[in-house]
């Protein structure tokens, strides 16, 4: 069996190890500007998509983000304990849908500004580049 010739330059050049670095640190810097709250840019997400899909199954959002159910469910569980977010059956079967709690609501209102801070902070450092293109490419790559 002979050893692979991939080069270190050809993993510097890999679109998954760039794509994965690149999600790390705009995770952190999501993450600095909404640590003073008491929630993660993961959090913060599951929150806008609750919001946004308030009586739709966890299930449908999760894949509609794709998103693994599980670990939808621990951030809504987490979510949960934090007294944000309210876990529910739904009318019909034994469907579980999730909603925003007044406090969770109120707290997701704050949120959004140190949201789009960071999202305009990002988008600086792209000065010279289309941050609309950068996104497009990223949508592309996101449909499976």
């Amino acid at each position: 069996m002979t050893k692979s010739m991939a080069t270190e330059d050809d993993f510097s050049q890999c679109l998954l190890l760039n794509t994965i670095k690149a999600a790390r640190s705009l995770s952190r810097r999501y993450d600095a500007r909404l640590k003073p709250y008491g929630v993660t840019v993961a959090q913060f997400t599951v929150m806008m998509l609750v919001r946004h899909n308030e009586g739709k199954a966890i299930n449908a959002i999760a894949k509609r983000i794709a998103m693994e159910r599980t670990t939808l469910t621990r951030n809504i569980d987490l979510l949960a304990r934090k007294g944000l977010v309210v876990k529910e059956f739904a009318e019909k079967g034994n469907v579980k849908t999730c909603r925003l709690t007044d406090t969770g609501d109120a707290l997701l209102d704050e949120l959004i500004p140190a949201w789009h801070a960071a999202r305009q902070e990002l988008q600086t450092l792209l000065t010279g580049r289309d941050p609309d293109e950068y996104l497009a490419i990223l949508q592309t790559l996101s449909k499976g």
